[in-house]
C-alpha cells in the first residue's frame, strides 16, 4: 500500500505483471487484484505528506487526524482499540494523533474526502485499463466512518459491532443499525456505487468481491461478497445446515468460504485432539458439501492439498503484525501463509531456490503438488474431479433439502444429491450412483462418518 499503482519489487515490475496477465488471459483464467481502501502504508506519499505540512493542512484531510485529550494533548482521542490490539490512535512528533483501526503503520483514509474517493477510481482504472478482470476489496465494511464529537467509548463500539456481526445477538446496540461510527455503515454503499459505476463502463464489466464482515442482510449491494459464516462453524449438521440455510434465505448467490489468510486451515480446524487424519477426512467432507451448494466458492491456496496449518513456526520468522503484537486480539495467521510445497525436495519444495518469507516444514513433502499428482486418492484429484463433475450441475440455483437423519446433511441440486455424514456411525445413503465420495465407500448402502457423497438423482446422468 506504498504505491496502489506500482507493483512491489520483491514480487516483480509492472512489465512483468502485464506479462503474467496476457499470458493467463491465453489460457482461459481471470485475474482479480486485492485493493484496500481502508487504510494506506505509512509510506505512502499522501501519509508522508500529510505529516509534512501538519495540523489543519488540506494534506491531513486525507486521513484521521485528531487532536489529543488532557492539557497538553498527550491522551489519544478517545480510548478505542485496534483490531489488532492497543490503541488505536498514534501520536506524531507536532502532537496530534491519526486513527488506524489495524496497526500504526496502515494509517485510515478517510472516505469524506472527495480527493481520497476521486484518487481510488484513478487507481481502479488504472487496473482495469491494464486488462484485470475484478478486484477482492479488503475489509470493505470499514471504509466510511463517523468521528464526529463526543467520540462514544469503546465499550460501546464493541457492543454495537457484536450486535453488527451476530456474535452477541442479546447485545443492545446504542447505534441504529447503518449507523455504526466505524463499521457496516450505509454510506458506504455511496462509495461503492461510483465504483460500480466505473466497472460497468468496461465491456465486459469488471468483477468486484468484497472482504465483508456484516449480518447477512446488511452486506454490501454492490458486490459479491465472502461469506465468512462457515469459517466460525463447528463440525455438525446442525451448525452448517444453520449457515447453508440463512445464506440461502438471504441472498440470491450466495458464496461459500473454508480456510483464508485469516483463519486455520480446515484441515486443522476440524481435527479432534490434532488427530491430522480425522481433520483431513472432515476437510474433504466439507469441502465436497461446499461445492455442491448453488452459488460460488472461494478456494484458499493450499487446500487442494489437504494442507494442515502449520503450528510450529520460530518466532523469529514470524511476519504476521497480529503475532509481533503482545497484546492482540486475535493469534497469529503466519500458520495458513507458508508457501506451498510444488515438489517433495526439501527445503524449498520447489517454491524458490532460497529460502521464502516463512519456513516449510520437513513434513511438506508428503502433501505437495507433485507427490499428489498422480495419486488417485489424493486431495489435489479430488478437488480437480470434484470442479470438473461440478461444472456440469452448477447451471442453476435450485436447491432441496432431503432428510437424511440428524447427524446428517442432504440436499438435492438440479437432479444431483450431495449428502454429508457429520455423526460417529455410518448411516444409509440415499438412492442413486455415486460420482464421487470424499472418501471410500465400504458398499452399496451406508456413508461412513466424516464423508461426503455426490449421487446421480432423478433427471441427471451425471459427469465425469
Amino acid at each position: 500500500m506504498d504505491d496502489y499503482r506500482d507493483i512491489d519489487p520483491v514480487i516483480g515490475t509492472l512489465g512483468e505483471f502485464d506479462d503474467v496477465v496476457r499470458e493467463l488471459h491465453a489460457r482461459g483464467i481471470k485475474v482479480i487484484v486485492d485493493i484496500v481502501p481502508n487504510h494506506s502504508s505509512d509510506r505512502h506519499e499522501r501519509f508522508r505528506a500529510a505529516l509534512a505540512a501538519g495540523p489543519g493542512s488540506a494534506e491531513r484531510e486525507r486521513y484521521h487526524f485528531r487532536d489529543g485529550r488532557g492539557e497538553n494533548g498527550e491522551e489519544p482521542p478517545s480510548d478505542w482499540q485496534s483490531f489488532l490490539g492497543g490503541s488505536a490512535w498514534e501520536r506524531v512528533p507536532d502532537g496530534q494523533w491519526y486513527l488506524h483501526l489495524f496497526t500504526p503503520q496502515q494509517p485510515d483514509w478517510n472516505w469524506a474526502n472527495p480527493e481520497v474517493r476521486a484518487d481510488f477510481l484513478r487507481t481502479l482504472r488504472f487496473w482495469g485499463d491494464r486488462g484485470v478482470d475484478g478486484f477482492r476489496v479488503d475489509v470493505a465494511m470499514t471504509v466510511t466512518k463517523d468521528l464526529r464529537e463526543p467520540l462514544p467509548p469503546w465499550s460501546e463500539i464493541v457492543t454495537g459491532l457484536a450486535a453488527i456481526t451476530g456474535r452477541a445477538a442479546s447485545s443492545a446496540s446504542s447505534f441504529a443499525e447503518g449507523h455504526h461510527p466505524l463499521f457496516d455503515r450505509d454510506d458506504v454503499q455511496t462509495g461503492y456505487a461510483e465504483w460500480r459505476e466505473l466497472f460497468d463502463s468496461y465491456d465486459p464489466p469488471l468483477f468486484a468481491v468484497a472482504e465483508a464482515v456484516a449480518e447477512p442482510h446488511r452486506r454490501l449491494r454492490n458486490a459479491s461478497r465472502e461469506s465468512f459464516d462457515l469459517l466460525a462453524a463447528p463440525w455438525d449438521a446442525e451448525s452448517f445446515g444453520k449457515v447453508i440455510s440463512q445464506e440461502l434465505d438471504l441472498t440470491a448467490s450466495s458464496t461459500w468460504v473454508l480456510s483464508n489468510h485469516d483463519v486455520e486451515r480446515h484441515a486443522s480446524r476440524y481435527a479432534p485432539d490434532s488427530a491430522r487424519a480425522v481433520g483431513l477426512m472432515r476437510a474433504r467432507a466439507a469441502t465436497l458439501l461446499t461445492l455442491a451448494l448453488p452459488g460460488s466458492a472461494y478456494l484458499y491456496q493450499g487446500e487442494e492439498l489437504g494442507l494442515p496449518q502449520v503450528t510450529d513456526l520460530p518466532r523469529e520468522v514470524w511476519q504476521d503484525p497480529v503475532a509481533l503484537r503482545s497484546d492482540a486480539a486475535i493469534p497469529s495467521r503466519d500458520g495458513c501463509r507458508v508457501p506451498l510445497p510444488w515438489t517433495s525436495q526439501a527445503p524449498y519444495f520447489g517454491f524458490s531456490s532460497s529460502a521464502s518469507h516463512l519456513p516449510q516444514p520437513a513434513w511438506f513433502g508428503e502433501y505437495s503438488i507433485e507427490a499428489e499428482h498422480d495419486d488417485p486418492g489424493s486431495t489435489l484429484n479430488l478437488y480437480r474431479a470434484a470442479l470438473r463433475i461440478r461444472k456440469s450441475f452448477a447451471a442453476t440455483e435450485d436447491f432441496a433439502w432431503i432428510d437424511a437423519g440428524p447427524d446428517a446433511l442432504a440436499f438435492r441440486r438440479d437432479g444431483m444429491v450431495s449428502v454429508t455424514n457429520f455423526g460417529t456411525a455410518p448411516i444409509k445413503r440415499p438412492n442413486g450412483t455415486v460420482l464421487l465420495s470424499s472418501q471410500p465407500l465400504p458398499d452399496e448402502a451406508t456413508l461412513p462418518p466424516d464423508t461426503t457423497a455426490w449421487l446421480t438423482g432423478p433427471g441427471k446422468s451425471g459427469g465425469s
